[in-house]
């Protein structure tokens, strides 16, 4: 990971959470104390719960899985988008669907729909050999399809995991992963309920910063993860090409072999033949003196 220390943390102010009367008291563990009715949130316990998620992504996409990235509220939409995009995730930032996860098979309509009209617009998206007014209507029909699914058009089954910013906004997101077994990390500010939470980030989920740094570290996981998994296929693929010429060369040399084998056989029954009638040309000419010396004593 990144160095990332708690004056990052401070600097992004991670460390400021709600208000002391809009709190959850499973939360206790990880706030400090409070500051002008502000709750504020132990950074030293922030700092601890985000290197076991570096840890746990980074692993995980060192094994191939990819994360779903979640984040739909205004100060969440770009950077999800950025960060997901960068680390060659999927990503949800615009509205999240109810079956998202739980009714996907639902879901791939809607995406193969977008990927039908995606393919009707053109690369310029000048709907060629299509009415204006009927272009305009599928454009903005594609429009509102690729805000919602546009992250996600890749995903062909459950993602490893689900990164979520503010769990209290996407509860149906969460409930969702929940119930599909997904493992989850998200960032827990003092107003939200932590229970069900595989991996806690205690932090502020409304800052734009503190909410970027999260978000960076966890795709700069993924990304690391990624090089390590890209490199073992690479490992696994030179070795297997390195076994399949072995077994090549193996085979032209059983092969070779057979050839010379039947070569020296075919030599053998040519030179068989030959005695055969050389024997068989002995034979006549013994025959023919004999027959020769019957006449001459007859006579």
């Amino acid at each position: 990971m990144a160095t990332i220390s708690v004056k990052h943390l401070f600097d992004a102010g991670a460390h400021l959470g709600h208000r002391t009367q809009k709190w959850h008291p499973n939360m206790k563990e990880y706030i400090y104390g409070a500051n002008s009715g502000i709750y504020i949130i132990d950074l030293r316990k922030t700092l601890e719960k985000l290197k076991d998620a570096y840890e746990y992504v980074l692993n995980l996409s060192a094994n191939g899985g990819k994360v779903l990235f979640v984040g739909t509220k205004y100060q969440a939409r770009d950077v999800v988008r950025e960060q997901a995009e960068r680390s060659g995730n999927f990503h949800v930032n615009y509205r999240w669907l109810g079956g998202m996860l739980t009714n996907f098979a639902t879901i791939k309509q809607s995406i193969a729909k977008l990927k039908k009209l995606e393919d009707v617009a053109g690369p310029d998206r000048d709907y060629v050999g299509i009415l204006k007014k009927e272009g305009v209507r599928l454009e903005r029909e594609r429009k509102k399809l690729e805000l919602v699914l546009g992250g996600i058009t890749e995903l062909r089954k459950k993602p490893a995991a689900v990164f979520i910013v503010d769990i209290k906004k996407e509860f149906i997101a969460v409930n969702e992963a929940k119930k599909l077994g997904i493992p989850i990390i998200a960032i827990v500010d003092t107003n939200c309920d932590p229970r069900g939470i595989d991996f806690i980030i205690p932090g502020n989920d409304d800052s734009i910063h503190c909410i970027e740094l999260f978000t960076s570290v966890i795709a700069s996981a993924s990304i690391e993860g990624r090089n390590i998994y890209e490199s073992k296929m690479a490992e696994m693929k030179k070795e297997k090409d390195k076994a399949k010429a072995e077994a090549d060369k193996k085979k032209d040399k059983t092969k070779a072999k057979k050839t010379t084998t039947k070569k020296a056989e075919d030599e053998e029954l040519v030179e068989a033949k030959e005695s055969e009638e050389v024997v068989e040309e002995i034979e006549a000419v013994v025959d023919t003196e004999e027959s020769v010396e019957e006449d001459t004593a007859a006579e």
